[in-house]
């Protein structure tokens, strides 16, 4: 039998270059080898948009438009939503029980969150949670590897001792998860920010138009020693040449700014409109995949249909033993 892979995002917005290099280039190069579940994960979207559920359900579509666009195959890939899947719910309550709250909040990512959102005073005990919604979401399916950025390797991480307290509890049930990054760990922001974010304002959209592409792009933070285009300048963390690096394919071009921006001899417009070059190429088939999927809204809703409904009977499965080895089976 095939491996099995799990990950998913967040309906809170369109899909930027971040989350492409992050997991969805990993997923489609990895639909065909594995048995790949992707989950829209409505119910963790919640936890910090309570108070807006429509912004959550109206972005569950778009993502599946993103996912499709760039490749993701639902014959090859089972796309489903969270919240119709009670016993992940069932089993996060279950997994509470073996994690602490210090735990929780030492986690990396949680606090890093909650410093962005401005938690701090008003932290919902949903969020703060969610590492172990999250552990439940992974597990739920026994999934052998998890396709994600970097900064959630502490959220893998803390998924795997909750695995291992659970199965020495009461036997073994769960595989621990292995985490995959893709080949370029992080993508910078625009803004020159170490993170990409739909919540930072700093991303490049996958279905950003060519006139938002463009702004995007000659707007963006370079080496801000660099003064005048016959300065030398820095390549290394300049986030102008990471994106060269990482979606221009003509290699000998990206190599030629380099060692001219280095000496000085070529200006931060030239590298910039070079770049818009790359990235409208990358981005031009995706946008127009996307166009010509959004037409037929009966389609995507039966991709998740189905793909929800497989994954409910094979979560009614992992609960049944779930339930047995936890003696808690009465009836």
């Amino acid at each position: 039998m095939k491996k099995r892979i799990l990950t998913g995002d967040r309906p809170t917005g369109r899909m930027h270059l971040g989350h492409f290099v992050g997991s969805l280039q990993n997923r489609v190069n990895l639909q065909d080898e594995y048995d790949q579940f992707v989950m829209i994960a409505d119910v963790q979207a919640l936890t910090d948009n309570f108070d807006n559920p429509e912004k959550v359900r109206n972005n569950v579509r778009e993502l599946v438009l993103d996912y499709l666009s760039v490749g993701i195959d639902p014959n090859k890939t089972t796309i489903f939503i969270q919240s119709l899947i009670p016993e992940i719910a069932e089993l996060t309550v279950f997994y509470l029980n073996l994690v602490t709250l210090d735990r929780v909040l030492r986690n990396p990512t949680v606090k890093e969150e909650i410093k962005q959102k401005g938690f701090e005073k008003s932290l919902p005990a949903g969020f703060a949670m969610y590492p172990v919604s999250q552990a439940a979401d992974i597990t739920f399916l026994n999934a052998n590897l998890v396709p994600v950025g970097e900064d959630q390797l502490p959220m893998i991480e803390q998924t795997r001792e909750i695995v291992r307290k659970f199965n020495s509890l009461y036997g073994e049930v769960f595989v621990e998860p292995e985490a995959l990054i893709g080949d370029i760990k992080r993508l910078p922001g625009i803004d020159g920010n170490s993170k990409m974010g739909k919540s930072l304002g700093n991303a490049i959209y996958l279905s950003d138009t060519e006139n938002d592409l463009k702004k995007k792009v000659m707007s963006m933070y370079t080496d801000p020693k660099r003064i005048h285009p016959t300065d030398p300048g820095e390549v290394i963390g300049n986030p102008v040449f990471v994106y060269h690096d990482a979606f221009n394919s003509d290699k000998n071009e990206v190599n030629d700014l380099k060692e001219r921006y280095k000496k000085g001899t070529v200006g931060d417009v030239e590298v910039k409109e070079k770049l818009f070059t790359a990235l409208n190429n990358f981005l031009m088939p995706i946008r127009e995949r996307r166009e010509d999927l959004s037409k037929d809204t009966e389609r995507l809703d039966q991709i998740l249909i189905e793909g929800t409904k497989k994954t409910k009977l094979l979560a009614e499965e992992t609960m049944k033993k779930v339930r047995k080895v936890m003696k808690i089976d009465y009836f």
